[in-house]
């Protein structure tokens, strides 16, 4: 995924095994291997692919910071306080971190996003994904 995140711009057509397996030269990975983690990752819904002639062109379904805040909300839901583990993270992050917080929860509070748009990428334009679960 890394590959594919730092390496497709938003507006590509998406890269090849061949382009992703050159991208990880050094890592004595065979051809196959590359194109079966990227079959795989297609089939949960993780990278989109089309066809080009013979072969695939793959890129992400979403940003890495859509990605990531997916799996922040997935964590909430392995059971417990929702609340507590919330709070805990609010008690852990950094004085910046916390500022950026109170600027996101302010827009989504005040029903802009304005305050965060020279700041932060808005994670809820990754995907449906991530709308749905920010819904919930």
């Amino acid at each position: 995924m890394d590959v594919l995140w730092d390496t497709v711009p938003a507006a590509s057509d998406g890269v090849t095994v061949r382009e992703v397996a050159d991208a990880l030269d050094g890592r004595e990975l065979a051809y196959t291997t590359v194109m079966t983690v990227l079959d795989r990752l297609a089939g949960k819904g993780m990278v989109q692919r089309q066809r080009e002639g013979r072969a695939w062109r793959y890129r992400p379904a979403a940003t890495r910071e859509a990605h990531i805040a997916q799996l922040m909300l997935d964590a909430l839901d392995l059971g417990g306080s929702r609340d507590a583990a919330l709070v805990r993270f609010a008690r852990s992050v950094t004085g910046t971190e916390a500022e950026v917080l109170r600027a996101a929860l302010g827009a989504e509070a005040g029903g802009t996003g304005a305050e965060l748009t020279d700041r932060v990428e808005d994670p809820r334009a990754g995907g449906p994904a991530l709308d749905e679960a920010t819904d919930r």
